[in-house]
């Protein structure tokens, strides 16, 4: 069977961590796939709000989640807390990639991969749109 592979950046330019919430285990007794691409929503969450900003507003703009993959290395459990570090990739005229790197913060072992696409979205329009100048400039030179 073939599997997913992610080709992860070397360089992250923001963390954060969340813990396993006995909400986040499935009937395995681990962490459910859903709930991992929750915590990667939270992640983003989180990221965006360093910047001062939110997914709807981004300069005015939205963005809106074009696709989103993940591995998952090893199992989490309840009580686990998890670190998060996010790069951004693929940086295009529309949108980019986020990349998830996420890790058992207490052992360092690699609990998933994971990547979601993006691209800006005027929600009044209904239509994508370019990347704001002053988004480049703020978060995707860190980048």
């Amino acid at each position: 069977m073939a599997r997913i592979k992610l080709d992860m950046p070397d360089n992250y330019i923001f963390s954060t961590e969340l813990p396993v919430r006995i909400s986040d285990i499935n009937y395995g007794g681990h962490l459910s796939n859903d709930a991992m691409l929750s915590i990667v929503h939270e992640a983003r969450i989180r990221f965006l709000s360093h910047y001062h900003y939110g997914e709807l507003d981004i300069e005015g703009l939205g963005i809106i989640m074009t696709d989103s993959a993940i591995v998952y290395k090893a199992e989490g459990f309840h009580g686990d807390q998890l670190q998060i570090d996010i790069a951004l990739a693929d940086i295009n005229k529309y949108g980019f990639d986020f990349f998830y790197l996420i890790t058992n913060k207490k052992t360092a072992v690699e609990v998933a991969h994971a990547k979601t696409g993006v691209v800006f979205f005027d929600y009044d329009k209904r239509s994508v749109t370019a990347v704001p100048e002053a988004f480049i400039n703020k978060v995707i030179r860190d980048a």
